[in-house]
């Protein structure tokens, strides 16, 4: 299976890879011109071949554009801040599940000035999105949003909204997604930070209309439960 790379545009039927991509592709992969890859200009996934390759340029010359995947349903995760390290795991692995869009939240328990030093981290969050989505053969790039409120968060619309929660009582997420689900739906995840949720905030999903739902008995970490919910929430759509 061909690998796959991101471009900036493909422009009468050229596009190039400078800095560190390129060194990355000459130096690591030890590209060669003739070689051939798929390319992806964020719209379009294209058939490649490698016109040029030196240290600081690579040139790919498109071949024929290549057929879309079937579309999937605009899967968004509003994702409390915890530790970067695990948050950082939490971009990668959301990335590889498809996640549309993921949006940082500070929450009551989320680690003070986290929501500050965040902004410094975009940057880098999109950089693992980026690889991941490469590494996933993705045709296009997850948002990675800027820091918002719980309250902003919450006030973002969406079709099926489900807010992760350890309280007893809250129904499983398998069964609370819907029994006819589209394409064209938007599916919302909102996962706590390690400390959890306050009851005001729980009050809050209530107001807001989001579903309170478990993902089992155990108490998973932060991170676990993303990927876990995600990881049910593809897969319902992808089997529907």
């Amino acid at each position: 299976m061909r690998r796959r790379f991101f471009v900036d545009e493909v422009r009468n039927g050229h596009a190039q890879l400078a800095g560190e991509e390129a060194r990355h592709l000459t130096r690591v992969l030890r590209v060669e011109a003739g070689q051939r890859y798929e390319i992806s200009d964020n719209r379009n996934v294209y058939l490649a071949e490698i016109e040029t390759a030196r240290k600081e340029s690579v040139v790919f010359k498109t071949l024929e554009k290549l057929p879309a995947l079937a579309p999937s349903a605009r899967f968004e995760l509003y994702a409390a801040l915890i530790k970067f390290d695990r948050f950082e795991w939490i971009v990668e692995k959301a990335t590889e599940l498809g996640v549309t869009e993921i949006v940082p939240v500070e929450a009551t328990r989320s680690d003070r000035g986290l929501e500050k030093a965040a902004l410094k981290r975009l940057e880098r969050w999109r950089r693992i999105a980026l690889e991941a989505s490469q590494q996933a053969r993705r045709a296009h790039l997850p948002e990675i949003a800027e820091p918002v409120s719980l309250a902003q968060a919450l006030a973002r619309p969406g079709r099926y909204r489900y807010a992760l929660d350890e309280v007893p009582g809250a129904a499983p997420l398998l069964k609370a997604l819907p029994d006819v689900r589209t394409v064209q739906d938007t599916v919302a995840i909102l996962t706590g930070p390690e400390g959890g949720w306050t009851e005001e905030e729980r009050t809050a999903f209530a107001v807001a209309g989001w579903t309170p739902v478990s993902m089992g008995p155990l108490i998973l970490r932060a991170e676990t439960a993303v990927i876990s919910a995600l990881a049910v929430v593809s897969q319902a759509w992808l089997l529907n």
